[in-house]
């Protein structure tokens, strides 16, 4: 297949594989350097668009470039629906409701009246305009919690107003649009009005009956196991497409509550659906953005004046806090939570997607300013989500909000070996929590001070109880190598595989007993059971934790220490890493090591070290 068209340009599957490779690697090198990953994909769109003139979308996929980015919108926001099950929302009801319904008007009023008064836009584009800017981006907001850590009820404040924002903020703008229609065309209010609450009712009703009659077929097994993630992405489609149809955009309040209505049906075969939901959901959002960010020319952006900066500054200080204050105002929510969520604001990939589109639509009616609407839409975009990427971890800390800023860990075992550990790593000031379905097997981790909680890990209740974002690493160090293998397996997704581990698995003497290998943890320590370490304990092992110096090396450590087993390492910069029999810790590595040894005679009633840290021993 030829390189180049026959417009000159990029082939159209060349250029397709460039926005995939652009997409994902701006998010891996985002992920590496702890970036907001859109700001890297805006820079990698417009950098092989208009700067170097390499991608062109409009020439490259023709008609088909508006359709390809309104399905993936669709498809994102589906996936959004996915994440709003009902139990989370439970602490932040109060709050999202103010902000979906008082909040949303006056931040559509306080655009729109940004828009014209500050940006220059007339009334008809400032309407249009100020409805798509209720959207604040559940594609950036996603990510920025993930960095930020943020505590469980001000992270689903920011969620849930995301989320069901998103198609409210679209039928707002086509609510405005419609107006518009009417007075620039000779259609008649009522006739608006009524094609309006058609395409409302139509998306609802949709939406609940795609919803209710998905999971009624996958429940009743009328489709294989094979065959699921086709069928939702076929009906999922269809639903969009049909929706849209009757009313314009309306397809993105169908998928929505679509997604809404699977993501609290208790679905078996739930986990296995977002999950590669996720998964597209990452590949769409960048390619998207690369898409979007490659179709400006530096005559629309020519556009972008002293004003457009003025307005970016009104919207981020003004119209975005006041209307969530006042929302929130005399409400449950604390007023440090109601300040952080007035204070972050970022716009995403629905917000540029939706703007152009009716941007173009405006123009065709002969609203001519409406032409800036979508490098204005950029501009927000890229400032919002610049600005919210460097600052909410920082502000979070500052207001007490985040869920803990040192790498936490949570145990899964109450047994001795655990205990110690947990013990050795409170003492290093990182969060630590023994959760144990047993009640009696806590006892000993409650007498000692540590975090507990009681109930089984992979529950329901511990996904809506426990803050895991406060955690970074989990250890599965149950008596049941079995119940380890699933903890670790289930939850690896959720924590990385990199920070999950377990101890060595029992060998079994038959391979009908035997584990797959490529299920579970990595190992940490030495490669030893429950019962060996455990045993170990009650030989007299213990934690010990030691700092490594300029003048006291790791070789000068292991000198005095042969017998150590290191179990972790924690970093000047305070990052933690675990180690397990095949790990070697660097020798010009600095910080402090937490060992598993023999206990020392001569040192039991002084509890120092070498280098005078403090040494632990749990009995």
């Amino acid at each position: 297949m030829a390189i180049e068209a026959a417009g000159g340009g990029l082939d159209p599957v060349l250029a397709f594989s460039l926005v995939g490779v652009l997409g994902v690697g701006s998010q891996w090198l985002a992920w590496k350097l702890r970036l907001p990953a859109i700001v890297l994909m805006l820079l990698a769109g417009l950098i092989v668009g208009p700067v170097l003139g390499i991608l062109n979308p409009s020439e490259q996929f023709g008609d088909m470039l508006s359709p390809m980015v309104a399905v993936a919108v669709a498809i994102i926001l589906f996936e959004g629906g996915l994440t709003l099950n009902l139990h989370s929302l439970r602490d932040a009801a109060v709050g999202v409701r103010r902000l979906v319904m008082i909040g949303a008007p006056l931040g559509w009023l306080a655009s729109a009246a940004a828009l014209h008064y500050v940006a220059g836009l007339s009334w008809e584009s400032a309407a249009v305009f100020g409805g798509i800017m209720i959207v604040t981006g559940p594609t950036v907001i996603a990510p920025l919690l993930r960095q930020a850590k943020l505590s469980k009820r001000p992270a689903a404040l920011l969620q849930w107003e995301a989320i069901v924002n998103d198609p409210v903020g679209a039928l707002a703008a086509v609510l405005a649009f419609e107006v518009v229609v009417v007075l620039q065309t000779a259609t008649g209010v009522g006739h608006a009005v009524w094609q309006l609450s058609m395409g409302i009712l139509v998306a609802t009703v949709l939406g609940v009956a795609a919803g209710w009659g998905l999971v009624r077929a996958f429940r009743l097994a009328y489709v294989p196991e094979y065959m699921k993630i086709p069928v939702l992405f076929v009906l999922l489609i269809g639903v969009f497409a049909l929706a849209d149809s009757v009313l314009h955009e309306s397809g993105l309040l169908a998928v929505t509550i679509m997604g809404l209505w699977i993501a609290n049906a208790d679905l078996p075969s739930f986990a296995e659906l977002r999950r590669f939901k996720e998964h597209a959901t990452v590949l769409l959002v960048s390619g998207v953005f690369i898409l979007l960010a490659a179709g400006m020319s530096f005559e629309v952006l020519s556009t972008l004046d002293l004003r457009a900066l003025l307005f970016v500054v009104v919207v981020i200080v003004l119209a975005r806090p006041l209307p969530v204050l006042i929302a929130l105002a005399f409400s449950n929510v604390p007023w440090k939570e109601r300040a952080l969520v007035a204070m972050t604001g970022p716009r995403g990939v629905v917000l540029v997607a939706v703007a152009g589109l009716f941007g173009e639509r405006l123009v065709s009616l002969g609203v001519e300013d409406a032409s800036r609407i979508g490098p204005l839409a950029f501009a927000l975009v890229a400032a919002t989500v610049v600005l919210h990427g460097f600052t909410l971890t920082p502000l979070a800390r500052a207001l007490g909000l985040t869920a803990s800023s040192a790498p936490g860990v949570i145990i899964l075992g109450g047994s001795r070996w655990s205990v110690a550990l947990a013990a050795a790593l409170k003492k290093m000031d990182l969060p630590v929590i023994i959760a144990d379905p047993n009640h009696a097997h806590l006892r000993a981790a409650r007498e000692a001070g540590i975090d507990t909680w009681f109930g089984d890990i992979l529950s329901e209740a511990a996904e809506h109880r426990l803050e895991l974002a406060a955690y970074e690493k989990l250890i599965c160090a149950t008596d049941n190598d079995a119940y380890n293998t699933l903890a670790a397996t289930d939850l690896a997704p959720e924590f990385g595989r990199e920070h999950v581990f377990q101890l060595r698995r029992v060998k079994q003497s038959s391979t009908r007993h035997a584990l797959p290998s490529t299920l579970g943890g990595q190992l940490i320590g030495a490669n030893a059971t429950f019962f060996e370490v455990n045993a170990q304990i009650a030989q007299g092992w213990e934690f010990r934790v030691t700092g490594l110096t300029e003048e006291f090396t790791l070789d000068d450590w292991r000198e005095k220490n042969p017998e150590a087993i290191i179990i972790a390492r924690l970093g000047p910069n305070g990052t933690l890493r675990m180690f397990g029999p095949e790990d070697e810790v660097k020798r010009k590595e600095e910080g402090k090591l937490l060992a598993f040894m023999p206990a020392r005679e001569e040192r039991k009633d002084d509890r120092r070290d070498e280098n005078g840290n403090d040494t632990l021993k749990i009995d």
